[in-house]
């Protein structure tokens, strides 16, 4: 198979290589729902030496640090309670945490969840967290720009691999919200 974008010497179907995928990853593959079919999300192998997305895009392809986003933990708190929350934002952006996100979660205050935190709740790997395969009750915010774009390369759970998916399929996935302004320049 070939990758929808970029140059990766190996492309394939995220449903024909679960076992490349965390647990949570895997799960949410194995049991997709929504109007673009789980085959259309691919998996390409990547080497973690080249991570630094400067060294990445340089390796794999320019066009993709344009059609990259990120995927961060933020945790919002107000009252004693604590809402984490997925944040997913083009990789040339950063996310509003103090603007979009706080007044979205209702917090009083937020701010970009511990990694301990962000991996022990997401059973994935720091720079590796994807927002396919998050617990389910999680609110998973997405910039309105990563779901226009037709392919969007974004974590796979792990720091080797990363996923290509659909940006429309991203505003399918379970407690999505698709929010204009969360990346801000």
């Amino acid at each position: 198979m070939h990758a929808p974008l970029g140059h990766f010497d190996s492309a394939t179907p995220a449903p024909d290589c679960l076992d490349e995928l965390t647990a949570p990853v895997a799960d949410a593959v194995r049991h997709w729902r929504g109007s673009v079919p789980a085959e259309q999300i691919v998996h390409v192998d990547t080497d973690p030496r080249w991570a630094d997305t400067a060294v990445f895009v340089e390796h794999y392809g320019r066009e993709l640090l344009e059609r990259s986003a990120n995927c961060v933990v933020v945790s919002g708190k107000r009252g004693g309670e604590t809402t984490l929350a997925a944040c997913v934002v083009l990789s040339t952006t950063r996310v509003d945490v103090n603007g979009v996100v706080r007044r979205h979660l209702g917090a009083r205050k937020a701010s970009f969840a511990p990694m301990d935190t962000a991996t022990g709740e997401t059973g994935m790997e720091y720079g590796g967290i994807t927002p396919v395969g998050l617990p389910a009750d999680w609110p998973v915010l997405v910039d309105a720009a990563v779901v226009d774009l037709p392919y969007v390369l974004v974590g796979s759970g792990r720091r080797r691999g990363k996923l290509l998916i659909p940006g429309k399929a991203l505003a399918e996935l379970p407690g999505a919200v698709v929010l204009e302004g969360l990346g801000v320049a």
